[in-house]
């Protein structure tokens, strides 16, 4: 299509998508989205790093060809609109992005322009890695522990927003209906008159991709086990049943190479779990993927003081959302994490910083880039440009390392060296090769 705001560059070639593998040229257009607030400055020093990182890697013989695309302030400064149909489509026909955070509008209108996008796309996995990079200043007593990836699903949910606020018109009519229709459910209202109402959603289609690419993600990558995160046992039709689905599916789909606790359940029911034990050590010693299942709050104990035992983690909206901030937490906060929302069918992708805007510190040149950086080596590992995305990792650890950080390190770290965002970009690239 043409692009009003936009413009293609011509010495590039579109990503495409094939027996669900993405095929990437010499030169692929990569559409970016810079982001408002510190997104500016973060962007600046990320393309540094990521065009430094092809080059180390590809002396020359690959290179990108970036493409801005506009959302947010930007956007709305240039055209009226928060979230232009060009930007969702240039993602869409050159099917993997980079992004910053964006501005969510105040006042009606789109509730988040993140969830928008992933909407648009259907990107329905959101993946949060969690690991821990030497030096880097921790909470807890053995960060090192932390080597996990969430995937979160990314379409369903609370997230899908369907509320009806107390005191309007359409609470009362919802709540008349839910009197009349299910008055048994309606009798566990507490208070109904003045409560707010919303539903959670979580289909079994939802479900099942979701935990099918995890299934494989960790089998293509060397994992250990899967660990499907829930409450279903409070709420057993939706978040019950985003377990049960999973568990069908991994023996349904991946009978010869998965493990599964509900398999342990029925031999230990019609052999004792002894024998449960043994066939289970025997199914993982024998290369088998464990999958596995805990309760949501539970989770959340376990990783702090059992995270060894934490490996690929699948669950849904708000669940993944609560829990991937709480581990980025243990390994040095948000302002590294890094992060994905893709459609493993479709091939689309759109890599992001996963922290806010903080306009106060916009253009200030001060922030830690290190979340959207990290978020382009992930990009570049689905590229398949392994060795560009290992340049990224050796750069940020080496710079981590030597003590070279942005004030928020440098305020938890004896001795360290308090650099810009820009010149933290460049300690990055100094490190690498």
């Amino acid at each position: 299509m043409s692009y009003r705001l936009a413009q293609v560059p011509e010495d590039g070639e579109p990503i495409t998508f094939a027996n669900g593998r993405l095929e990437t040229a010499s030169r692929p257009i990569i559409p970016f989205i810079e982001g408002d607030g510190t997104g500016r400055d973060i962007w600046r020093a990320a393309v540094r790093v990521f065009n430094a990182a092809v080059e180390k890697a590809y002396a020359g013989t690959r290179s990108i060809a970036w493409m801005e695309v506009f959302a947010g302030q930007k956007a709305f400064d240039r055209c009226g609109d928060w979230l232009p149909e060009e930007t969702i489509q240039a993602f869409r026909e050159f099917r993997v992005g980079i992004k910053g955070p964006l501005t969510t509008p105040i006042g009606g209108g789109l509730r988040s322009l993140n969830v928008a996008l992933r909407k648009a796309l259907d990107l329905y996995a959101c993946l949060r890695p969690v690991r821990y990079l030497e030096g880097v200043p921790s909470p807890v007593k053995r960060p090192q522990d932390v080597d996990m990836v969430i995937f979160r699903e990314n379409t369903e949910d609370l997230y899908v927003g369907i509320e009806f606020e107390a005191g309007t018109e359409a609470n009362s009519r919802f709540r008349d209906w839910l009197r009349e229709t299910f008055p048994e459910q309606y009798a566990k209202v507490r208070f109904p008159e003045t409560s707010g109402l919303g539903l959670k959603p979580i289909s079994r289609e939802g479900s099942e991709r979701l935990v099918r690419a995890a299934i494989r993600w960790a089998l293509e990558n060397g994992r250990r086990s899967v660990t499907l995160v829930h409450k279903g046992n409070i709420m057993k039709f939706t978040e019950g049943a985003f377990r049960n689905w999973g568990y069908a599916l991994a023996e349904r789909e991946f009978a010869d190479r998965v493990y599964t606790w509900t398999q342990w359940e029925r031999v230990k029911k019609a052999h004792g779990e002894q024998a449960a034990n043994a066939e289970q050590e025997t199914a993982i010693q024998g290369g088998r993927l464990l999958i596995k299942d805990v309760i949501a709050d539970i989770a959340f104990q376990q990783t702090l003081t059992r995270a060894a035992e934490f490996d690929v983690i699948a669950t849904m909206n708000l669940n993944g959302d609560y829990l991937s901030d709480a581990l980025a937490a243990q390994v040095g906060g948000i302002g590294i994490a890094p992060g994905g929302n893709i459609n493993f069918e479709s091939g689309h992708a759109v890599f992001e910083a996963t922290h806010g805007t903080a306009p106060k510190y916009a253009d200030q040149d001060v922030v830690n880039p290190g979340s959207v950086i990290l978020s382009g080596e992930m990009m570049f590992r689905r590229l398949g440009w392994t060795e560009a995305a290992d340049e990224i990792l050796r750069g940020i650890r080496g710079a981590i390392a030597a003590r070279t950080v942005t004030y928020d390190f440098h305020r938890l770290m004896v001795g360290a060296t308090r650099v810009k965002c820009s010149e933290f970009g460049d300690a990055v690239i100094r490190h690498m090769g």
